[in-house]
């Protein structure tokens, strides 16, 4: 058990400020200088600061297609295994109503 630790005083720390507004930060981009930390820390981590090339945007549209393309497909599969269950399962019924048919009539 700590006693001291019941004797600290609690330091009342000053509120947070509101984050900046989006004209803010646009124009605190626009006035930074090529030569920014900032802008050097991204080109060493790979990052790009440029808008996405359309090539990017197209990749990433076609890919975008093909998700939902399959996403559907699945869907439509899903629904289609659903069914076969469904007609399996009267399927299976149907053989045990027959197989006591069977068992109750004389060899």
């Amino acid at each position: 058990m700590n006693i001291g630790s019941k004797n600290k005083k609690r330091v009342v720390l000053p509120s947070r400020p509101n984050p900046p507004t989006v004209d803010q930060i646009l124009e605190d981009i626009s006035r930074a200088a090529p030569s920014d930390p900032v802008f050097s820390i991204l080109e060493q981590t790979g990052q790009r600061s440029s808008q996405p090339s359309d090539s990017d945007v197209d990749l990433r549209f076609q890919q975008c297609r093909r998700y939902l393309e399959l996403s559907e497909r699945l869907q439509e599969a899903r629904d289609q295994l659903l069914r076969q269950r469904e007609e399996l399962r009267v399927a299976g019924e149907q053989l045990d109503r027959d197989v006591a048919e069977v068992k109750g009539q004389p060899l």
